[in-house]
């Protein structure tokens, strides 16, 4: 095939992938992984590593991940780099064909592991020109399909891509969430060593609440000291209670936060009223805000990749941070008992809050990720802290 480049005016010979998008643009290239189409929100990554972490980020829920590095699948796939159980973005497309892995840890390769979990790649694209559209026309709704034979109906998928209606006003919170209560064991992962077990000692108690949580949050509570319990995103103010909590942590998430707010929204202020420590990541933090009578707007093209710059109110320091979100607080919302506490050094965006009147923080960004790679674990070791005095405090 010949250089690749985006958009592509004709078809070339061997493309067994297409990507098409809601304007009418189409890129050609070879598609690997499953078979098929899939539609939802062409994004863009700018992550070096980890992307198997990211597609199985329930965050990407309804989008379909440009990779702006280069050799994505070089390290191959392995069951302990994965953030949930399955894959949640809708397919990836990348700059390079896969190459067979190269890594120790590997135990299959990015191909396998795409069929696996019917999930759909496409190779041969120009990942620099197609990031600079999204830069200056926004996320655009697109549709990317691969098939071996190389025959695609773009008629049909321009319509299904003119047809998806975007995660604007999409609550995908509830199809990505757990079903039922349970526990979380285990803390972080070291080489050689694999996952901490933990201990069974006396921790105190978190309830989080999956709204399309990441395990890696679950893993960084227990190294912080803290004891997991994991409810479904549709809990009640009751349900959570009734598992005795010493505080609350709201997690990361898909679609727009205002969908989600419609159920989540009224139990986090009962929980608010009840002064237990809250603590909430990125989708959480946009819950939070809206709980205090704030707003949240979508973005032109978001945030997504582990090298995003982020100052600190206080002191001044800058974290350097992981972000994956479309979705925005809106500073200037923020009520007189919200303080905001973060800010997005690429382009001023608020970052991080807290309140004033009511032990509860939270931030844009995913501290779990650690590209820092330990810049934001404080997060954790402060909620847990205040956990404990909020144990002490009640007998």
């Amino acid at each position: 095939m010949a250089e690749p480049e985006f958009p592509h005016a004709s078809k070339p010979e061997g493309a067994t992938g297409v990507l098409v998008l809601a304007n009418g643009e189409v890129a050609w290239g070879r598609g690997f992984g499953a078979e098929g189409a899939a539609v939802g929100e062409v994004c863009f990554h700018t992550a070096m590593t980890g992307y198997q972490e990211i597609m199985t980020d329930p965050s990407f829920a309804g989008q379909i991940i440009t990779f702006t590095f280069p050799h994505i699948g070089n390290v191959g796939a392995n069951p302990d780099d994965v953030e949930a159980d399955n894959p949640h973005a809708l397919g990836m497309i990348v700059r390079e064909d896969p190459t067979a892995p190269s890594n120790f840890r590997a135990m299959e390769n990015l191909d396998g592991w795409m069929k696996r979990h019917t999930r759909i790649g496409l190779a041969g694209i120009d990942t620099r020109a197609l990031t600079r559209r999204i830069r200056s026309g926004g996320a655009p709704n697109g549709v990317v399909a691969h098939s071996s034979s190389g025959d695609f109906d773009l008629d049909a998928l321009l319509k299904m891509a003119r047809g998806w209606p975007g995660l604007e006003g999409m609550d995908l919170a509830k199809d990505v969430t757990r079903e039922t209560h349970g526990t979380w064991a285990g803390g972080i992962w070291r080489l050689g060593f694999g996952y901490d077990a933990g201990d069974e000692g006396e921790r105190p108690h978190v309830v989080a609440i999956d709204y399309g949580s990441k395990f890696n949050i679950f893993r960084n509570l227990v190294q912080a000291g803290a004891k997991v319990s994991v409810v479904p995103a549709t809990a009640t103010f009751d349900e959570i209670m009734a598992l005795h909590p010493d505080g609350i942590f709201l997690s990361n998430g898909p679609g727009d936060p205002a969908a989600t707010g419609d159920y989540a929204v009224p139990v986090i202020r009962q929980l608010l009223e009840t002064g237990k420590p809250l603590f909430g990541i990125c989708l959480g933090h946009q819950l939070l805000a809206l709980a205090v009578g704030a707003r949240t707007t979508k973005m032109f093209q978001g945030h997504r990749g582990a090298n995003h710059p982020v100052k600190r109110v206080a002191d001044g320091a800058v974290e350097i941070t992981s972000m994956n979100h479309g979705f925005a607080v809106e500073r200037d919302s923020l009520p007189a008992n919200a303080r905001e506490t973060h800010v997005s050094l690429f382009d001023g965006s608020n970052a991080g809050l807290e309140l004033t009147d009511r032990p509860a923080f939270s931030v844009q960004y995913h501290p779990e990720a650690s590209p820092g790679p330990q810049d934001s674990f404080y997060l954790f070791e402060r909620f847990v802290a205040l956990l404990g005095k909020h144990a002490v405090s009640n007998g």
